[in-house]
Order: C-alpha cells, then sequence, then structure tokens
C-alpha cells in the first residue's frame, strides 16, 4: 500500500487559489465521501484550513493522477491553471511532511501549535466519516506524538508566535499605544481568540467581538474583557474601530468596500487597520484602494512572521533531526507490517505441516509401534516437508541463473555463503 499526500499551501499557492480549494466545515464530510470513492483510494483524509488544503491518502498502488482529477472536479479549478500550485509526496516523503505540518515546521508561523489542533480536527472527522484504516491511522497518531516530543524536547513554542501574534504585532507597529484604540475582532474561532488575548495582553483601549454566534461571542469577550455583538450590527461598530481583525469561514465577504466607506467618512478619515485572516477572504479586495485604509491579508503578514522566524531556527533544526529519526522509525514499522500477512501464511503452512505428522505419529502409538521408531519417523518427515517447497524454489533458481533469489534465501534462511 502506498501513501500520498497531495494539495497546496501558502508555500505553493497564492490566496486567491487556496481559497478557491477551501472547504467549508459542514461540506467535509462529502468531500471526503467523494474522494474515498476514487478507485484507487483505500483510506482518506483531508486537512483545510486558512493555509493549506491538503489530501493524504492510502493506495493500493501510488495513483496520483486520479487524486488530482478528484480535485479539479470537486473544486471546479481546472480554469485556474490549478496543478503548477499542488504539491504531491509519496511513502516517506509524505510521512515527513505530515510530521513537519504537525510539529509546526511548515507553518506560516515557525513553531505554531494551532495546526496540530486543525489536524486533530481533521483525524477525528475522517474517522467518524469512515474513510480512515490502519495505516493513515497509525501515520496520524504518530505525527501526533512527534509533534508532541518536538515541544517538549525543543524550545521551537516557546515565544507567543502566531499569525494572530503577527497581526497584532502589525497594530502595534501602526498604533504605537493600543491602550487608546479600539479593536473589533469578526468570529471567535482559534485564530480570533488568540488576537483577542495578545490584544489583551497589549493593553488594548477596548475589545467588540462579532460573531454569528452571539453566545460563541460572548464567551470570549468576558475572557478579555471585551462587549459581544452580532454580525449585523458591525456596520455600527466600524466608525469606532481603529482595528478590524476578521477570520470566520464564511464563503462570502463580510466587509464591503461602502461600509468601510462610509465608516471612514464619519471617522473622518482618520487611519484604520484592517487584517483579513480569512481564506476565504472576509474582506472586500477593494477596501484597499480607501484612502486611509491599510488593508492586509495572511500572505502580507509573512514580512512580520519572518522576523519571528529567525529566533526559531535553532530549536527548528533540533525538530528536524526529531521528524528524521521519527520517519526512520515509522517506515521501518510500517514495512514490518507488510510482512504479517505473509508471516501469518507461512506459520500456518508449517502448523498444518506438523498437526497432519502429528496426528500419524499418535496414531502408530496406539497401535503399539515402537516409540523410537516413530519419533526418528517424525523428525524425518517433519524436516522433509518443511524444507520440500524452498529447497525447490532454490533448485529452480539456480537452474534459472536467477542469483538474487538465491541469495535472498541464504539471507532468509541465515545460511553460510556458498564457496565457489
Amino acid at each position: 500500500m502506498s501513501i500520498l499526500a497531495l494539495g497546496i499551501n501558502h508555500h505553493t499557492a497564492p490566496v486567491d487559489i487556496r481559497e478557491r480549494a477551501a472547504i467549508a466545515e459542514g461540506k467535509l464530510g462529502d468531500a471526503l465521501a467523494t474522494l474515498r470513492s476514487v478507485g484507487a483510494v483505500n483510506e482518506a483524509a483531508i486537512i483545510s484550513t486558512c493555509n493549506r488544503t491538503e489530501i493524504y491518502c492510502g493506495m493500493e498502488h501510488e495513483d496520483t493522477g486520479a487524486v488530482v482529477e478528484w480535485m479539479h472536479h470537486y473544486f471546479e479549478l481546472r480554469d485556474q491553471g490549478f496543478e503548477p500550485y499542488l504539491f504531491h509526496h509519496s511513502d516517506r516523503e509524505a510521512v515527513r511532511h505530515l510530521m513537519r505540518v504537525c510539529s509546526g515546521l511548515d507553518s506560516m508561523v515557525l513553531g505554531e501549535p494551532q495546526i496540530l489542533g486543525q489536524i486533530k480536527r481533521a483525524y477525528r472527522d475522517a474517522d467518524e466519516n469512515g474513510t480512515l484504516g490502519m495505516e493513515l491511522s497509525t501515520l496520524f497518531q504518530t505525527a501526533f506524538s512527534v509533534a508532541k516530543q518536538v515541544r517538549t524536547d525543543t524550545a521551537i513554542g516557546n515565544s507567543p508566535v502566531s499569525v494572530a501574534f503577527a497581526a497584532v504585532s502589525l497594530a502595534r507597529q501602526i498604533f504605537t499605544d493600543l491602550s487608546k484604540q479600539s479593536a473589533l475582532l469578526i468570529g471567535a474561532g482559534e485564530t480570533i481568540q488568540l488576537a483577542a488575548r495578545h490584544l489583551k495582553a497589549a493593553g488594548i483601549g477596548t475589545i467588540r467581538i462579532a460573531n454569528r454566534t452571539l453566545e460563541r461571542a460572548t464567551v470570549l469577550a468576558e475572557e478579555v474583557g471585551g462587549s459581544a455583538i452580532e454580525l449585523k450590527d458591525i456596520p455600527d461598530c466600524l466608525p469606532q474601530s481603529d482595528i478590524i481583525i476578521s477570520s470566520t469561514a464564511s464563503t462570502l465577504p463580510i466587509l464591503g468596500k461602502g461600509a468601510v466607506q462610509r465608516a471612514l467618512k464619519q471617522r473622518k478619515f482618520r487611519s484604520q487597520l484592517i487584517v483579513d485572516i480569512a481564506v476565504p477572504r472576509d474582506v472586500e479586495t477593494e477596501v484597499n484602494d480607501l484612502d486611509g485604509v491599510f488593508l492586509y491579508t495572511v500572505d502580507d503578514l509573512q514580512q512580520v512572521i519572518d522576523e519571528n522566524r529567525q529566533s526559531r531556527q535553532e530549536a527548528a533544526y533540533e525538530a528536524e533531526q526529531i521528524v528524521s529519526a521519527q520517519v526512520d522509525l515509522f517506515m521501518r514499522k510500517m514495512q514490518s507490517l507488510s510482512a504479517k500477512d505473509s508471516i501469518l501464511a507461512y506459520r500456518a503452512q508449517v502448523d498444518d505441516i506438523r498437526s497432519q505428522a502429528l496426528e500419524k505419529s499418535l496414531k502408530q502409538l496406539r497401535s503399539g509401534q515402537d516409540p523410537e521408531m516413530i519419533l526418528k519417523q517424525l523428525a524425518h518427515s517433519l524436516s522433509n516437508k518443511i524444507m520440500h517447497k524452498p529447497t525447490a524454489r532454490m533448485r529452480q533458481a539456480a537452474e534459472n541463473g536467477n542469483d538474487s533469489l538465491l541469495e535472498a534465501a541464504r539471507t532468509l534462511l541465515d545460511l553460510p555463503t556458498t564457496r565457489k
């Protein structure tokens, strides 16, 4: 069986391509079912976040083309020239890729921990939809253990670095004293939760949390000393908001050019920072044309993120050594599992020979024949029957000049090297 990892992420594709390939939470079950129905796919899991849509398949034989065709059809991306943005890894490199992603080594912010929780959810989704088998289950569970080891044994996660932290760092660069500023956070997921906590730690003046579900917004608002509003109330809050950070799962923009333009007029065109972390984007791109607005997407945060990466490079080197060692262990484990069926079949074959020979000997003993003679016959019969097929195959290999099979037999049977 072959393991395939294929998809797009922030390394390979710009945000406009990534947002076309994003899978809404309620659609993941359907995506998994249709992917699993592809002929070559035995097992499947899909990771879909703002920075990546990655597909992991356990396949009877590697058939990248079949999975790429599924992606073209499911995401309707053929018109976008999709394939240049795809990465694909198989077997060892697929294992390494997932371990690196889980450990935060492939993230936009090196070492950020949020991705591990997102992958665990992807694993649970695949498990609940019945698309996991032994091979992918073992791979994901091992990758989770590796991520834990990286966190424990290295300093890669010691500093609070994430996309949310990068957004707040940007706000501090634009507004020197955050205690005089007001922030509007749209959404209530992990990224917004982190942004809210970082803003509170940075001494933000006021925080409002807008979310489709008011109850979730209220819980977060109470934690950070802010207030909660519904999405429909956003236009009323925009004029008072100096910093807007948005990260929702909406398939359509939350903020349009018109709403922001009206807010700017009421603000008398005082500067406004808008950070759109969502994929698909929450803010219409035309907002960037407005004077007085600093609009940043996840891709624009890369410069801020790069500055933070430097401090983690040494820890990342240590983490890479852990990953490499664990990849080797995993591949050896899977290779040993691949021999399981053959070992069981061989044991069953020998057990059958033993049972037949033993039954014959017991009958002879019950009939009163000489026990010593019966034991000698039993030993002779067992050795002959067990050796018959292997020796016949070795003779045939020798006659056919198949030296590689003979050498494999010597290794398997632990035989001394033959003299020429």
